[in-house]
């Protein structure tokens, strides 16, 4: 990983180096520079719905065009959106997108696309960031400037693609309720359920651009999905689904109040896919992060299991590698995370897509036999699991080698804990501990577990007073970290 880029992009907190203008013009010069392969390049431009995305990318937007690079600006749009539209509307050189996803509304970010729609490659992210930090490099204005084009009218485009895979009003007699998280999904979620037949109750869709992810979405849903289980129990719905800020995350909500994570998605999916001989190598590809009840879930189908390091870029990997083997046709190859960031690829999609995800379980679910989300979604039987998420803010940070040996340790002193994951996060200063356990111990034990681990590493850091939050892996909902 280098030193700018995380796991997924660049993010940090507004008016801090590098979410700073003087920054993202930079960027703007160097990517250009990078990226552009021919004198009239285009790049496609999108954002979410947060106050500071205007302003970084303005910045970035004239570095771009200082370095001779068209822009398309398509404003407000799904991440999915920017890697779909550039190979297939215009044929454009890169691509980029100005948010954060999940994190709060203070915090801002940007992630760049290549030619096919794919993000850049750690190799292209080093390249970039060596100039960035040149203090020599100076760009230059080119004589031939880029031009500033309005793409506005490219999200009809993005929802007939959408629809196309799909039998029309195939949601015909549902009631949702689509929390769209102040995000990207309020300008377009809506439209593409009701286009496809369904009741729509739309709520958290009405950004101010400082109320992303606040107290709305599919990370704030997964700690609380009683909140949304209320709002559809009060609007007489069928259930209900969460999408994050920039729109590449959905989890749903059964009608019971039951979290359906990423977890659960996936398991149906591939039973789905595969039942109609459309699963990429018969393979599922998910992260370290997932849940044994997947795993036993997806042997049962006579399925393999394929795990990478946490991260969607790295599930996009493995599964351009399966897919790059194969040479069936009409397959769909199946891939994401516990978060609900599900990715389909298939010869025009490349990403995850949180509203493509959505439609394809609910064509899943409306083909089943099965006349509640709940039944649907039984079989993936979830085993005791916690993921601890500790601030440690710019603090000092342990190895390798001793996040290795703190694995071996706790596997040596709890021998009834199934599997142990370490780790700092790549997309925000925390610190996360991954515990999962057979029958015999609860959330609850995991939890007072991992609670002294990442009081370790808040230690380390200087930063002892730092929040400590616990999710259930299980069933959703959060653990108190107070709790003895």
């Amino acid at each position: 990983m280098t030193e700018l880029f995380g796991t997924d992009g660049i993010r940090g907190t507004v008016g801090e180096w590098p979410l700073v203008p003087d920054f993202f013009l930079k960027l703007g010069q160097v990517a250009g520079r990078i990226l552009k392969t021919q004198k009239n390049a285009s790049f496609i431009i999108g954002r979410d719905t947060r106050h500071s995305g205007a302003m970084l990318q303005a910045a970035l937007s004239a570095g771009l065009l200082s370095s001779g690079v068209n822009i398309i600006d398509v404003r407000i749009i799904p991440t999915s959106a920017i890697s779909w539209l550039i190979p297939h509307v215009i044929s454009a050189e890169a691509g980029a997108v100005i948010s954060a996803s999940h994190n709060p509304a203070q915090q801002n970010g940007i992630k760049f696309f290549d030619r096919l729609g794919r993000k850049l490659s750690e190799t292209i992210e080093t390249e970039i960031e060596k100039l960035l930090l040149d203090d020599q490099f100076m760009p230059k204005t080119e004589s031939h400037l880029g031009r500033l084009i309005d793409g506005n009218t490219l999200h009809e485009l993005y929802i007939q693609d959408l629809l196309k895979e799909h039998p029309d009003n195939f949601l015909n007699g549902l009631s949702i309720v689509v929390d769209c998280s102040h995000g990207a999904a309020s300008f377009i979620a809506p439209e593409v359920f009701q286009r496809a037949g369904a009741q729509v109750i739309v709520i958290n869709a009405s950004p101010t651009g400082s109320n992303i992810n606040y107290f709305s979405g599919s990370e704030y849903i997964r700690r609380s999905p009683e909140k949304l289980g209320e709002t559809i129990q009060q609007r007489d719905a069928n259930f209900g689904l969460a999408f994050d800020g920039d729109a590449d995350r959905v989890i749903f909500v059964d009608e019971e109040g039951t979290l359906i994570d990423g977890d659960y998605m996936l398991g149906f999916l591939a039973r789905y896919l595969d039942q109609h001989d459309q699963l990429l190598a018969r393979s599922v590809v998910t992260t370290t992060m997932r849940n044994n009840g997947l795993k036993n879930f997806i042997d049962h189908l006579g399925l393999h299991l394929h795990e990478t390091p946490v991260g969607d870029k790295y599930v996009s990997e493995k599964l351009m590698e399966l897919w790059n083997k194969s040479h069936e046709t009409g397959k769909i190859g199946l891939g994401g995370e516990q978060a609900g960031h599900i990715i389909l690829i298939d010869d025009n999609h490349i990403t995850g897509d949180g509203l493509r995800t959505a439609l394809f379980v609910l064509r899943a679910y409306r083909e089943s036999d099965n006349n509640t989300l709940a039944k649907f979604a039984a079989g993936v039987g979830k085993t005791p699991q916690i993921i601890a998420s500790a601030y440690v803010g710019n603090g000092q940070r342990l190895d390798k080698n001793i996040l290795q040996e703190l694995e071996n340790q706790l596997q040596n002193t709890y021998p009834d804990l199934v599997r142990v994951n370490i780790r700092y996060s790549g997309t925000e200063p925390l610190f996360r501990v991954m515990l999962e356990s057979n029958e015999h111990r609860t959330e609850e034990d995991l939890a007072q577990i991992a609670i002294e681990v990442c009081k370790n590493a808040q230690s380390f850091a200087n930063h002892l007073d730092g929040h400590i939050d616990i999710l259930n892996c299980t069933r959703g909902g959060t653990i108190n970290a107070n709790h003895r």
